[in-house]
């Protein structure tokens, strides 16, 4: 178990004493709370269904009568023997560490209802391969899918607004991003996902990486877990490079870094070996 998940286990004892319900649906028995006369699935102290639940499951789209609209946090943090997961159409938004760890996850089928995706939701998903995130989302939390290994392409659609820095931290797999053409912030240039105020946000490539000129600035732990990345050429345009934004790039033997950049962050380069 990651540091990062223990700490969310850890956090889970805020939970009790807050009331729940249960209820068995399609032989798997939810944990659900009602609030505003709808339905959560609800982490209340252990995850909302027996950690132990494996293959596909679909979460229903009522519970005690009530429909079910959000993932609540931590929901099935852990549940590392989930295969797929198919999630109802009233749901509009995705908790904090509502699938963290769980390692066996490879597909989910997220609403087009879903406005908002927690940090650390889909967080050391290693098995998530793909990802196509629905029309409606407009914002994806910090490190939402951070350590997501084998995931290797990612679809953005233009109702996103707003990309925490760190969400696709240590996704040392991906590959490509595909934004809509209609989104107003964000663009994919050779693999590299940009918003289009000129920053550099995720990189999805490995090898000999040019970023395009334009780029003003490299952000947070942009290419952090890019293993396979072997140099860089920053163009003139660029004037600095943020806090981790090369961390962990072990295969890294080169870069080419500009007299325009003035402010290295934080630990940007560390653990290039």
């Amino acid at each position: 178990m990651t540091k990062r998940l223990m700490m969310a286990a850890a956090a889970v004892a805020a939970a009790f004493g807050v009331w729940a319900d249960t209820e068995t649906v399609g032989g798997i028995t939810w944990t659900y709370r009602v609030v505003d006369d709808e339905a959560e699935i609800y982490n209340d102290g252990s995850s909302a269904i027996p950690a132990s639940t494996s293959g596909a499951i679909t979460i229903p789209a009522t519970l005690g009568g009530k429909p079910v609209t959000s993932i609540g946090e931590r929901a099935f943090l852990l549940c590392n023997c989930l295969a797929s997961v198919t999630i109802p159409d009233g749901v509009t938004s995705i908790g904090e560490y509502a699938f963290s760890g769980c390692s066996d996850l490879a597909s989910v089928t997220i609403p087009d209802g879903v406005t908002s995706i927690g940090e650390y939701a889909f967080a050391s998903c290693y098995g998530l391969a793909s990802v196509t995130i629905p029309d409606g989302v407009t914002s994806i939390g910090k490190y939402a899918f951070v350590d997501c290994h084998d995931l290797a392409g990612v679809t953005i659609p233009d109702s996103v607004t707003s990309i925490a820095n760190f969400a696709f931290a240590s996704c040392c797999g991906l590959m490509s991003f595909a934004v809509d053409e209609g989104n107003a912030k964000y663009k994919s240039v050779n693999g590299l996902l940009l918003s289009k105020d000129g920053e550099t946000l995720v990189a999805g490539v490995n090898g000999n990486v040019t970023i395009p000129d334009g780029v003003t600035s490299i952000g947070e732990a942009a290419f952090e877990g890019c293993s396979g990345l072997a140099s860089v050429t920053i163009p003139n345009s660029v004037t600095s490079i943020a806090n981790f934004a090369f961390t962990w790039c072990s295969g890294l033997a080169s870069v080419t870094i500009p007299n325009s950049v003035t402010g290295i962050g934080d630990a940007a380069f560390s653990g290039c070996d």
